[in-house]
Parts: C-alpha cells; sequence; structure tokens
C-alpha cells in the first residue's frame, strides 16, 4: 500500500489511538499500542547500537516497513566534510537502517539528497555513498527533472513548492537528520533535513522561514523519524569544519512525529522548543502527533 492511500485508508482510526492532534504524516499511528512510546531517546552507545535499542522499543523495523515497499532514505549528505565533523548523518547508522529495511523484505530502498555543496564529493566525503551501497541501498545524485510541484494545503506564505518525485512515490520515507547547530534556524533536525528533497531556488525559503519551512514540511512528513546525535555540531553550522565546534552525546532519537524529534533534540543545545520559531509555528499549526506537555517517552542509556 503506498503512503498516500495508507493514510487515506488510516485516517477513520485515528482518532480513537492518539489523544494527541494529528498531522498529516501520522502514517502508522493506526497500528499504536498502548505500550508503544511517542518517542525513543538513546544515549551512550555507537551508532548501530543505539538504533538497535530505539527499533527493539518500538518492536522492529517491520513497524514501519511491510514486504514489497520501496523506501526512500534521507540523509544528510549536504556538505562535503567527514563524519568527525558532525555536518553530515552517520554513515554507520544510515547503513544499518537500509539493512535492517531490506530485512523486512522492502523491494528496493533509496537514498537521496540535494546537496548544497558539490554533491560528488559530498556523497563521497561524508562516506554514505560507500557505506549505504555496500548493504543493497541505491544512491543516487538529484536530477532537476525529477521534481514535481504539489500544492501545499496548509500553506500560509507558500502555496505550492516543487518536491522530489521519488520522495513522493515512495512507500515508505525514513527521515535521517544529523541534530546540529544553524545560524539562521538555531537548531537543525528532521524539518529542515526535508529541504533536501525540495526543488525550485531553496534560498527563497529562508525568507520568513519559520512560516515557509512548515507550509511545505505539513505536506511531506514522513514515516519516521531517526535523529543522528552521535556527534552533534554546536557552532558554525550547517556546514562547520573545525573539530572544535564538536560534542559527542552518542544519542540517537526516534519519533514517528518529526515535530517531536525535533523538540527533543533542542535539549541537546540546551533549548527549549519554544526558542525555535519553526518549532513554535509547527506547535501552533498542531502538525504534531503527540502533546509535547504528556509526552511518552521512552529513555533507555546503553552505559
Amino acid at each position: 500500500m503506498r503512503r498516500q492511500d495508507f493514510l487515506k485508508a488510516t485516517g477513520a482510526g485515528l482518532v480513537g489511538l492518539a489523544a494527541a492532534p494529528l498531522g498529516t504524516g501520522s502514517l502508522l499511528r493506526a497500528f499504536s499500542t498502548a505500550t508503544e512510546p511517542d518517542a525513543v531517546w538513546v544515549e551512550q552507545g555507537e551508532p548501530v547500537e543505539l538504533l538497535t535499542a530505539a527499533m527493539a522499543a518500538y518492536g522492529g523495523m517491520q513497524r514501519f516497513i511491510a514486504p514489497g515497499d520501496v523506501v526512500l532514505v534521507k540523509p544528510n549528505i549536504g556538505f562535503d566534510r567527514t563524519p568527525a565533523q558532525a555536518a553530515t548523518t552517520n554513515p554507520d547508522l544510515v547503513a544499518e537502517v537500509i539493512r535492517l529495511v531490506l530485512e523486512a523484505g522492502a523491494k528496493e530502498v533509496k537514498v537521496i539528497d540535494r546537496t548544497a555543496n558539490n554533491a560528488r564529493r559530498s556523497y563521497a566525503r561524508s562516506e554514505i555513498e560507500a557505506s549505504a551501497k555496500a548493504v543493497g541501498g541505491k544512491v543516487q545524485h538529484v536530477r532537476d527533472n525529477r521534481f514535481k510541484s504539489i500544492d501545499l494545503p496548509q500553506g500560509k506564505v507558500l502555496k505550492s513548492w516543487p518536491i522530489y518525485r521519488d520522495y513522493l512515490e515512495a512507500d515508505k520515507v525514513i527521515n535521517l537528520p544529523i541534530a546540529k547547530q544553524h545560524t539562521m534556524s538555531q537548531v537543525t533536525g528532521g524539518l529542515k533535513n526535508l529541504m533536501g528533497v525540495m526543488g525550485g531556488n531553496r534560498g527563497k525559503i529562508h525568507r520568513r522561514f519559520s512560516k515557509k519551512i512548515i507550509d511545505i514540511t505539513a505536506a511531506i512528513l514522513p514515516t519516521v523519524t531517526i535523529m543522528d546525535a552521535y556527534r552533534i555540531l554546536i557552532a558554525n553550522g550547517p556546514s562547520g569544519g573545525n573539530l572544535a565546534d564538536v560534542r559527542k552525546p552518542r544519542t540517537l532519537i526516534m519519533s514517528t512525529c518529526t515535530v517531536t524529534a525535533d523538540c527533543l533534540a533542542t535539549g541537546l543545545f540546551d533549548l527549549q522548543p519554544t526558542d525555535l520559531g519553526y518549532l513554535r509555528e509547527a506547535l501552533k499549526r498542531d502538525i504534531n502527533l503527540f502533546d509535547q506537555d504528556n509526552l511518552n517517552l521512552k529513555k533507555i542509556s546503553l552505559s
């Protein structure tokens, strides 16, 4: 079942299963159980260990992936940086996600990002291209002719925007951002990571950013967000480059709600969700799945 059809089919059952407001990204909430967390925070581990523990809390990757699914994995590959510089998603985490998705029966896994720096250098230097291919991922460079303009039903400023077709056509999407400081938005995470599937002149999104990013992302929320916080960039983001700006919380945050994952990630930077304009906007529009004041958060320490 495709993501769009899945949402329509399950929409009627969501009310009885979730007490919090629902947004357009509630692709899997119909399968929730009383014991399933709204989000998982795992710390003090290596990337694969962190993911293994988070997945166990949700009952495994089969909770999200059905046999035959075409899955798009969206890491941050945006910059010509090494993993140690914490500007791109950890390649070991990306590879393990792909491996688990294929193990769950996915037909294929596509890996894409519209990079800010040169794509070939960024894909190679981040080590994501090699790691993803090694486990069977189909790594693709973004092509200009693969964008499709979509309507934005919740748009306050923007009423349409071009989005990458492979993202729109995927049965499931796994959003794999890295948590890091950003000079414009303060912190970048799951919502801003989706800029990597947006076409057009992305510089135009930066003016009135808080409203525009929510205009677009409200229409394209992923199946699940897995936030890489193994290393984080605490200054001079998003591209960084200086190892003195890198901290190592050895943490992973996972949620079916991208807004929730982003709200939790602010704590890594000694901030509150309300400190970030785009998160205030997201919560104001109720595109979050869960009540942030009564969050069922499962915290796990591997130490």
